[in-house]
């Protein structure tokens, strides 16, 4: 039943049913009918989730409408399909509906914010300008302002020009400009031709709803009075770093008039590090794991999952929606071909056709599994006479500092930290991180040291009240190598064995031991929702050609002190197990 929605014509008659294609693709992806990557299946999923909890409601009117019109009124412009109608496959329908058709409890748009990566030839810049085309000429109703943005104007021209090329294609407006040129002996006009669009110098318009497209590059000197009905933001995987960024965010910001305003993401993969690109998949994937703030964010993410299989043709398909449709099957082998006999041609295919960036980062711990490993408090009275490892993240003396226990006991992990701030930048911190610090401190689980910067001499009574009130003995404590050295004397004079960690792709082994105890479910944090958090804030910086990867933050503003000290503890316990190991087991005779 859920997979249809029904009109009701009269008193109770069945007009006419109309599929869900939300519903319909889902279906499909759990019966193997859509081969898809882990990202797709989970935003569907989440959606799903969503209609069935009521956080919002699919309004099949909306949908429909978007469905209908695209199909009528959307061209292909090129290629051997030209001129004829753009028709939608099912997962572009889905798409579409989600876009148009989840609303909130005021009917408004569910998500501002849409992303689309997929690879090569499956139709992104088609679909973009046919959502443009959509928003301009019928659904952003009087003063509608749409915006095609790029770097440089050539780009921005991609989906500008295909616009006005379906316009001229589409027998409705041939149909208006026909009426329009009719005239009386007056030479008069005897038809209102306000509602043809046009095409000037400087956009597209329609005089009498007032409503224009217009195609921008990136500008420094003019970053505001934008109010776009909706902003296409074509291959933003080519806008390069902090200017990509900020335009951005003038483009997201400028919609804050506009209830309905709608910022639409589409791409392939690509190849510069540290730009909007980064951050929108960074973005994406934490929401797609859960725990994530965001509200207004739609990810479509179609990537492949194993790298390893960058030339199978049925991992393919997770990439490649349209596989069989406008990307034959023939072509892709060719293409994979190709690559099998290049480095950098193998480097461009997992890139354009895989979606799988050099140096990709994601969010990296399933919110699921965060949650399994929290607890009842972990009280070190419970672990008298254990052996541990441990580790300290010293990264800015001015800033947070982690230290961390690790105790094995009967086969399960158990961690003990605590955090370190000083007591004059508490209200700062909470501020700039929209974290409740100070509730934290009457929780015992952060403590203010010093006045301006961390006195380290606390990060040394945490291991040494370890062994003198507990009786838990830590026989290697990991440090990052850029610590205090002070410290490392102190603790070294006393006793402890320290061993510096370099946080790089060195600790691959280590990220993926530690990923598999999380999953699994044998690392316990007890009630340490300020580790939670810094767990959830990590991401994983992937090189694709070596598989090796290392620890990084979802974004700047972001705090991992408390993950990255844990990874220096099972850091030197990987190291030191063979010499160490029947300790740390802390198996009982």
């Amino acid at each position: 039943y859920k997979y249809w929605i029904f009109a009701r014509v009269g008193r109770s008659s069945m007009k006419m049913a109309r599929k869900n294609w939300i519903y319909a693709y889902y279906q499909g992806i759990k019966d193997g009918t859509y081969t898809v990557g882990q990202w797709i299946e989970l935003v569907y999923e989440y959606i799903v989730h969503g209609l069935e909890t009521k956080q919002f409601r699919y309004d099949a009117k909306k949908a429909n409408a978007a469905l209908d019109w695209i199909e009528k009124h959307c061209f292909h412009t090129e290629g051997p399909l030209a001129p004829r109608p753009f028709k939608l496959e099912v997962w572009q329908k889905a798409f579409y509906s989600a876009m148009y058709g989840l609303v909130d409890d005021k009917g408004q748009r569910q998500f501002r914010e849409v992303v689309l990566v997929v690879a090569r030839k499956n139709g992104k810049t088609k679909m973009a300008s046919s959502a443009a085309e959509y928003t301009w000429r019928q659904e952003g109703g009087f003063g509608a302002r749409v915006f095609c943005i790029a770097p440089k104007l050539e780009q921005a021209d991609l989906v500008y020009n295909d616009i006005w090329q379906m316009t001229q294609l589409d027998p409705e407006w041939q149909d208006l400009k026909e009426k329009s040129q009719v005239k009386d002996t007056q030479h008069r006009k005897v038809y209102d031709d306000s509602m043809l669009a046009r095409h000037r110098q400087t956009d597209l318009t329609i005089t009498g709803t007032n409503s224009t497209v217009k195609k921008i590059a990136f500008s420094a000197k003019k970053s505001d009075g934008f109010n776009p009905s909706l902003c296409i933001c074509d291959e933003v995987a080519s806008w390069e770093g902090d200017k990509g960024l900020k335009q951005y965010e003038v483009m997201k910001s400028g919609m804050g008039a506009r209830p309905e305003g709608l910022l639409l993401s589409c791409t392939t993969s690509g190849y510069l590090n540290d730009g909007i690109y980064d951050e929108l998949i960074k973005r994406s994937t934490r929401f797609l794991l859960g725990e994530s703030k965001e509200k207004k964010l739609l990810p479509f993410l179609y990537m492949i999952d194993d790298p390893a299989k960058w030339n199978d043709i049925n991992e393919l398909r997770k990439s490649n929606p349209n596989l069989g449709a406008s990307v034959p099957v023939d072509y892709m082998l060719e293409e994979i071909a190709i690559a099998e006999g290049s480095l950098s041609k193998k480097a461009e295919f997992m890139t354009k056709y895989c979606c799988m960036k050099q140096n990709s980062s994601l969010a990296w711990l399933p919110a699921e599994a965060v949650d399994k490993s929290g607890g009842d408090p972990v009280d070190l009275k419970d672990f008298k006479d254990c052996y541990a490892v441990g580790g300290i993240d010293l990264s800015r003396t001015t800033d947070l500092t982690a230290c961390c226990l690790v105790i094995e006991k009967d086969g399960e992990l158990y961690v003990k930290s605590k955090f370190f701030m000083p007591a004059e930048k508490l209200a700062e911190a909470t501020a700039r991180d929209g974290v409740p610090y100070d509730m934290y401190v009457q929780r015992g689980l952060l403590k203010l040291s010093g006045d301006n910067f961390v006195d380290y001499h606390d990060c040394f009574d945490f291991f040494r009240n370890a062994v003198e009130t507990y009786k838990v003995y830590p026989l290697v404590v990991g440090y990052d190598r850029y610590s205090a050295q002070y410290l490392v004397q102190d603790m070294e004079n006393y006793g402890f064995k320290m061993d510096d960690v370099f946080q790089g792709f060195n600790l691959t082994p280590v990220i993926n031991e530690a990923e598999g105890i999380i999953r699994d479910g044998r690392l316990h944090i007890g009630d340490n929702d300020l580790l939670k958090v810094h767990m959830l804030n990590s991401a994983l910086k992937n090189e694709l050609q070596t598989d090796r990867k290392k620890l990084v933050k979802l974004s700047t503003v972001e705090h991992i002190d408390g993950m990255a000290a844990l990874l220096d503890a099972l850091t030197v316990r990987q190291k030191w197990w063979n010499e160490y190991g029947g300790r740390l087991s802390n198996r009982r005779q």
